[in-house]
């Protein structure tokens, strides 16, 4: 059985256990005794509702419940949980790694090694098994080929300042999206920050959340973003919409992991842990849209794999480097204003 509890707010771990592996039949035995899985899931929530109707058809009898919303929502309401001692979700799915750094040092999370983790990067995953990475996305450009030539796609953060694309970049707003921050922080590294003055002059727009910025490409209302997450893109091509992506030439290209971790006070940990075993298996990677973290899971749609571009990859640092995360939002917050088109996970 799916039940979907679709959180208003933004935008993964598992296999064996501290000293033993344990099947995938056992631990089916272990999970149908709960009877219940509960994950939050920052982000778009269709394709972990899809995902989730596939688990419960493999493995029947736990009952899937998904609250879905902005990561840096959904992980307050955990702390509210943690701190009131009645924990209602079993793992987290968020784009905010510093939470799972914060949540390992309190010591709420479970150490969970899975079989995938000896495939995945060390940069996608925490040594002791705290938290690991279920996806890998990438900060490519966006564009509407209805709008914009073969020509004139973007391929540098300099194309976006261009006087044709006035009034019709979009992104997300980087004060109240840590990747959006991560990815804009990439370009001033580069470009300098009279880069933003340059960006602000060709009066871009802002929604909240990566869902509704890429969907008014495809609608026309905005023609060309640097803040793409391709899987996004790649479902609106998919679905017939005008919508391509393009990857940086000269820029390096921001990169972070999509990552999970279980509780340790979680109220059925042995489902979480099938749900995230399961998950990391090449079948399912090789779903998932986007790169897997897995070293040998081929990527999608003939993209190379992720470590071979020039990329930017240092997240986990970048957002928890608590100062100069404050003073960033400050000072982006300065060019765009606080968040006004409000945006959604569906």
């Amino acid at each position: 059985m799916l039940r979907i509890l679709a959180g208003t707010a933004t935008l993964v771990a598992l296999t064996v256990g501290s000293t033993h592996a344990e099947t995938m039949a056992q631990m089916h035995a272990r999970a149908k005794k709960e009877g219940a899985l509960v994950f939050y899931a920052g982000g778009p929530t269709a394709p972990w509702e899809a995902f989730a109707k596939d688990f419960s058809a493999k493995y029947p009898g736990i009952e899937v419940r998904i609250t879905g919303g902005f990561s840096n929502v959904l992980d307050r309401k955990i702390d509210e949980q943690l701190a009131a001692k009645k924990l209602e979700t079993d793992m987290a799915i968020f784009q905010t790694i510093q939470d799972f750094v914060r949540w390992k040092k309190e010591g709420v999370l479970l150490n969970f090694k899975p079989a995938a983790f000896s495939k995945i990067d060390r940069s996608f995953k925490d040594r002791d098994g705290a938290y690991i990475a279920v996806q890998v996305i990438a900060h490519t450009y966006a564009y509407n080929p209805q709008h914009v030539a073969p020509a004139d796609v973007p391929r540098s953060a300099l194309d976006f300042l261009k006087p044709m694309f006035r009034g019709k970049v979009v992104a997300a707003y980087p004060a109240d999206d840590d990747a959006t921050l991560y990815d804009f922080f990439a370009v001033v590294q580069k470009h300098g920050w009279d880069y933003m003055d340059k960006y602000m002059a060709n009066q871009p727009n802002f929604i909240q959340g990566h869902l509704g910025a890429q969907r008014s490409i495809s609608s026309g209302e905005n023609w060309v973003t640097l803040d793409a997450i391709p899987q996004i893109s790649m479902v609106e091509k998919k679905a017939g919409k005008p919508h391509d992506i393009a990857f940086p030439e000269s820029d390096p290209l921001p990169i972070w992991p999509l990552t999970a971790a279980i509780f340790k006070t979680a109220p059925h940990p042995n489902a979480a842990k099938l749900f995230l075993s399961w998950y990391l298996e090449p079948e399912q990677q090789k779903r998932i849209g986007t790169w897997s973290p897995r070293s040998d899971v081929e990527p999608p749609y003939g993209w190379k794999p992720i470590l071979s571009y020039n990329v930017v990859n240092n997240y986990r640092e970048f957002l928890t480097n608590e100062k100069q995360l404050a003073e960033l939002r400050k000072r982006f917050e300065e060019y765009t204003g606080p968040v006004k088109n409000t945006g959604g996970v569906r």
